[in-house]
């Protein structure tokens, strides 16, 4: 069709579980799984994991009958970010556009190119032959349409891990909307799930040919979008710059339960000072902090609390240790002796570009060039090597348990692979 866009939807397949056989390939056909932080729930099941039943979300502890069958790791998130960033950089060969759209996920424009269909094969076959990520690309002419193209992709081996919308038929693709349910359309929840099925519209045919007044008068002008992206009209366009965070946050249950103040001031200095690296990283300040701590909501048998401080800062600021002191200050205002606390957490708000800040003489601001200069060593030899002393690693009980975690094969020298 002239005209047509080509919109891809690239996503790696059980993308945790395939970084961690990247490094182990005699698990590549056996089950393996990735546990959530203090190795709790399944967060990735490799399709072996699948077969057998076990939901995404699953308590490992309940998976007992499972543990001598299934190859379980921790969470290693530095390996992930690490492979994510060479997926994406591998994509910008086939697209000069591409927006990231999560750790594992990216749209690709694709329109122009006279080989489409075949570009969609290399970028499969490059990724395995240099990264050895197995992916699924979906391939429409709006966004909503290229997931769901994504979705035929990786449910149907006929496929071979490509799909495009572009390539069907009218017939077909009305046969083949009749057939999926409109819990599987990008941006349809379980709630509104709930309020289209009373209108008799349970199917994304049914969605597509739905009154688009009555959408948008009865549920917005978000899903009258969805519906008009379903009609081949695009109305989701790529963003290959992230818009500005409205809010920076960092926290972290606990490896074990933590009533200790010393303890609890060191995960909150540790969190104030990852959420002020990343607000120097995307050159933002901020006006406001709030610092969070919460128990084990399934200890019935332990007292309840959830306190909670919000502060201002002075000035708009990205300084670690004003961000550090503030928070570690309103901790101990929230913090009671008598209660084991699981999670804690620090959070940024009221973030603003630095550029828009006129410095005065009557605010006292630390020296930009000692954040450089921590910034500069932490990015060299690794997060906290340089750091506040109420974030002192050696002092760090709380850290959450990850018994099964791999190495960071990629992102620290020690852990490097040694070929002989």
């Amino acid at each position: 069709m002239e005209n047509q866009r080509d919109i891809a939807l690239v996503d790696c397949d059980n993308f945790f579980v395939s970084c961690e056989r990247i490094f182990r390939p005699d698990l590549n056909t056996r089950p393996v799984v990735v546990l959530s932080s203090n190795d709790g729930c399944v967060v990735s099941r490799s399709k072996e994991v699948k077969a057998m039943g076990v939901k995404m979300g699953e308590p490992w502890f309940k998976l007992q009958k499972y543990h001598s069958v299934i190859t379980a790791f921790s969470s290693n998130f530095k390996l992930y970010a690490d492979i994510s960033s060479r997926v994406k950089r591998l994509l910008a060969d086939f697209s000069p556009i591409q927006e990231s759209y999560s750790i594992d996920e990216s749209f690709l424009e694709l329109t122009g190119f006279r080989d489409v269909w075949d570009r969609a094969f290399t970028i499969r076959h490059e990724m395995l032959r240099q990264l050895s990520i197995p992916v699924c690309i979906g391939i429409a002419p709006t966004k909503t349409l290229a997931k769901l193209a994504n979705h035929i992709a990786k449910k149907h081996p006929r496929s071979r891990g490509v799909f495009s919308w572009n390539r069907l038929t009218e017939r077909q693709k009305q046969t083949l909307l009749t057939a999926i349910p409109i819990s599987e359309i990008w941006g349809i929840g379980k709630k509104m799930g709930r309020h289209l099925a009373r209108q008799q519209i349970t199917t994304a045919w049914q969605l597509k040919t739905a009154n688009l007044d009555m959408i948008r008068s009865r549920y917005g002008v978000i899903l009258a979008r969805l519906v008009s992206e379903l009609r081949e009209e695009p109305c989701l366009d790529l963003v290959e710059m992230r818009p500005p965070r409205q809010q920076i946050l960092s926290s972290r249950s606990f490896g074990h339960l933590v009533s200790r103040l010393d303890v609890l001031e060191n995960a909150v200095a540790y969190h104030a000072s990852h959420v002020s690296e990343t607000l120097r990283k995307e050159k933002s300040l901020a006006n406001l902090i709030q610092v969070f701590l919460q128990t084990d909501r399934f200890r019935d048998d332990l007292p309840q609390h959830a306190p909670q401080v919000w502060q201002s800062f002075p000035a708009p600021t990205d300084d670690t240790l004003t961000i550090t002191q503030t928070a570690i200050a309103g901790l101990r205002d929230i913090a009671c002796p008598l209660v084991a606390y699981k999670k804690a957490g620090v959070c940024l708000h009221g973030l603003m570009p630095a550029t828009d800040i006129t410095p005065d003489l009557f605010t006292q601001r630390s020296s930009p060039a000692l954040t450089a200069t921590l910034d500069a060593i932490n990015q060299r030899f690794g997060p906290n090597t340089l750091c506040v002393a109420s974030n002192n690693a050696q002092t760090r009980l709380w850290q959450p348990r990850k018994e099964k975690i791999s190495p960071e094969y990629t992102t620290r020298w020690s852990d490097f692979l040694i070929c002989y």
